[in-house]
């Protein structure tokens, strides 16, 4: 029976192939928090989990591991977390301690996960070079933990909370890596949140003239009606900030001692993009069913990006403005080696996403890009792009002398 990443592919690998062992770990540590932000469990411990995919004795020995972690997802399905290691290059599979659910998901804290899994690479594995390899929402935090790994300045979370990354003492990674990445979490929900509605307690109360799913406005929408829909997304994120501070001010002055507080943010799959391929333009299919569903159902649906927040966690992984998590501003501080790859039939990650990020590196000493043509953001039945995406990991580590096969 096939598994997850080669059913999403439909096929296997050309070439030498080695078997892997899926291992799994757990690294556990005592962290104080005034806000319990994971159901159940023993107060003031966080404990996190990871899958070490390690080829077969019969594989050449690497000295070098790629670790993949997305702030809320699980990477351990991911097609590129088993084609890998069927090539002889180990693979960690990184969970963070909010898994499948950023309700209350603090971006400062997923990067100190990060660290305990690069320490546990380095320390108990014994793996001597270290890279990050990030994917989709992976991207800018693998960034963000790199540049507050090599010049650690982030002391307090936006919403003012005592969390000190220069305390942590992150251990710094060999490399990093941007595959079928966006700037940031924070950036890419904005683009996608639907401006039709003015007032967030009445989502159903729309502006025809603005409302992508009413029929009234139609493909192809023009650069004049997307940079109007762009101006106004940003502001609906501002008003939602405000919200946000507001709220965190009245519980504060509050006798009742709540710390937190939950909210919905409704309409987050209205983006322009999706429907009109003149704008932020690539190979792209404009389809009914896209890589996160259809767009008109996942707008206001349960699986929708931001769809259930903490106060704390919007500023932090949503907040246009105050999320800290963002690729190129990031990688200013960032000396390793960096790879930015553009799959360039992404239908989550529009180009832009990464030439915005290829545009702040390019000036550093050792910064490469590529492009996979004809890629989507999974590889879904696209075994030929998935090996072109693995051999671009290969190369790119052998040039760097991580792996000498």
């Amino acid at each position: 029976m096939a598994n997850a990443a080669d059913a999403y592919t439909g096929a296997v690998l050309k070439g030498k192939q080695y078997t892997f062992e899926r291992i799994p770990y757990q690294i556990v540590w005592q962290e104080e928090s005034k806000i319990k932000e994971t159901y159940a469990g023993r107060n003031n411990y966080v404990i996190i989990d990871g899958f070490h995919h390690k080829p077969d004795a019969t594989a050449p020995k690497s000295d070098a591991v790629l670790i993949f972690m997305h702030p809320a997802g699980i990477t351990t399905n991911l097609a590129i977390c088993h084609a890998l290691p069927k090539m002889g290059i180990p693979v960690l599979c990184a969970v963070a301690r909010y898994p499948k659910n950023d309700t209350a998901l603090i971006m400062e804290k997923v990067a100190v996960d990060l660290g305990q899994h690069v320490k546990y690479a380095r320390e108990v594995l014994g793996y001597k070079y270290v890279i990050l390899a990030g994917w989709s929402g992976g991207g800018s935090l693998s960034m963000f933990y790199q540049s507050e790994a090599e010049k650690p300045e982030i002391t307090h979370t936006p919403a003012g909370d005592v969390y000190s990354l220069v305390d942590a003492k992150l251990m710094p990674a060999d490399g990093v890596i941007q595959v079928a990445t966006h700037v940031s979490r924070a950036h890419i929900m904005t683009e996608m949140m639907d401006v039709s509605f003015a007032d967030e307690t009445k989502p159903d109360e729309r502006d025809p003239s603005l409302d992508l799913f009413g029929g009234q406005v139609k493909p192809p929408y023009g650069q004049e009606f997307f940079q109007k829909i762009r101006k106004l997304q940003i502001e609906r994120n501002k008003r939602i900030d405000d919200y946000v501070f507001n709220m965190l001010d009245f519980l504060k002055k509050s006798p009742r001692g709540e710390l937190e507080r939950g909210f919905m943010v409704h309409g987050t799959r209205s983006d322009p993009t999706l429907f009109d391929t003149t704008l932020d333009p690539n190979d792209r299919a404009v389809e009914e069913l896209n890589a996160l569903g259809n767009p008109a159902e996942v707008n206001m649906g349960p699986s929708g990006l931001a769809r259930y927040s903490c106060l704390r966690s919007w500023l932090s992984q949503w907040s246009y403005v105050h999320s800290r998590v963002h690729s190129p501003t990031n990688a200013k501080k960032v000396t390793v080696p960096i790879l930015v790859v553009e799959n360039t039939a992404d239908d989550i990650c529009m180009a832009s996403h990464p030439q915005r990020i290829w545009a702040a590196v390019k000036d550093k000493k050792d910064a490469q890009y590529k492009q996979i043509k004809g890629a989507t953001h999974y590889y879904f039945d696209q075994p030929e792009k998935l090996q072109e995406s693995a051999t671009n990991f290969m190369t790119w580590m052998r040039e760097h002398k991580w792996i000498n096969f």
